[in-house]
């Protein structure tokens, strides 16, 4: 069976955020303790629940096994750590570990690239942590190329938070 991407209901925040949270987990011993505090704050925080925050999740089997989160553009999706963008940013992708590799993240990429274009938007984009090598290979492999004027340090310990930005230019016509 194929993974459904929807968006998420209102009650299935909680659970959400949770796995987040544990997917994350696996960054832990990648980063200083007080780094992992501020991105375990941020992946739990309601930054997700701000108005035009579209929240979409990943199912498979009727089990929510990943989640991605869509900020609208001119949001200040990073509590002031860098310049609010005109384009949409994806947030908080999110697979759980048992669930990884099978094309979840993909997918929650995907709809969140489809949902920009049926907005109008000429570009989305994103930030990870420079120490999220698997990510940055999975959004590089869809097409999202480096933005090194909008990186951060949210922590102030040397660990950058590299931003990211696809063109949706050349692929308005579909």
């Amino acid at each position: 069976m194929s993974v459904l991407i929807r968006e998420a209901a209102a009650e299935e925040v909680s659970f959400i955020r949770e796995q987040r949270l544990q997917a994350y987990e696996d960054h832990r011993n990648a980063v200083p303790e007080e780094h992992w505090q501020a991105l375990k704050k941020a992946i739990t925080s309601e930054a997700d629940s701000q108005p035009g925050v579209e929240l979409f999740v990943a199912e498979k089997n009727d089990k929510i096994i990943g989640s991605i989160a869509l900020f609208p553009a001119l949001t200040d999706a990073y509590e002031g750590m860098t310049a609010e963008l005109d384009y949409p940013e994806i947030r908080v992708l999110a697979v759980a570990p048992e669930a990884r590799g099978k094309g979840a993240a993909s997918a929650l990429i995907a709809a969140c690239i489809q949902r920009a274009k049926e907005k109008g938007y000429n570009y989305i984009g994103l930030h990870t942590g420079e120490f999220m090598h698997e990510a940055i290979a999975l959004y590089q492999k869809h097409g999202f190329e480096r933005q090194p004027e909008h990186d951060f340090e949210p922590a102030g310990d040397g660990v950058t938070v590299k931003a990211f930005r696809l063109s949706l230019e050349q692929d308005k016509r579909g």
